[in-house]
């Protein structure tokens, strides 16, 4: 077999190839998070419960903040590592819960979240509004 023929039957079948892959994989919506800001992001956003404090819940009711503003803060906001409170113990306990700041913008003011993220659930406690500078 000549080097010309090889060569057209590995081009068919890394065609045949890259079919099947962008077929099969085409709707597959994957996110990478290897860094610490979204990985914890990530783990409050999939939580089984997020629920809201009243004082937070109250804003959202009189309309002072959408819930699609906070759901954009914990998508594109950024954890506040230094003033969040972390346990770090290597006990795993349901009562356990960490207190995370995470700054974000709604309606290009910067506001600052405050999370008590749990083992199975999360609680938006409130909504800072950070004095520009």
């Amino acid at each position: 077999m000549s080097l010309f023929k090889r060569f057209g039957f590995y081009l068919f079948g890394v065609c045949l190839g890259l079919i099947f892959v962008a077929y099969f994989f085409k709707e597959k919506r994957a996110e990478f998070c290897y860094l610490p800001n979204c990985r914890t992001l990530k783990t409050i956003r999939t939580q089984d419960t997020l629920s809201f404090s009243p004082s937070v819940q109250s804003l959202i009711d009189n309309k002072k903040i959408l819930e699609e503003n906070i759901d954009s803060i914990l998508t594109y906001g950024s954890v506040n590592f230094t003033k969040s409170k972390i346990d770090r113990s290597d006990v795993s306990s349901f009562e356990v819960c960490n207190t995370y700041y995470i700054d974000g913008y709604v309606n290009k003011q910067p506001v600052e979240l405050v999370v008590y993220n749990c083992k199975f659930s999360a609680e938006i406690q409130k909504l800072n509004r950070i004095a520009s500078q």
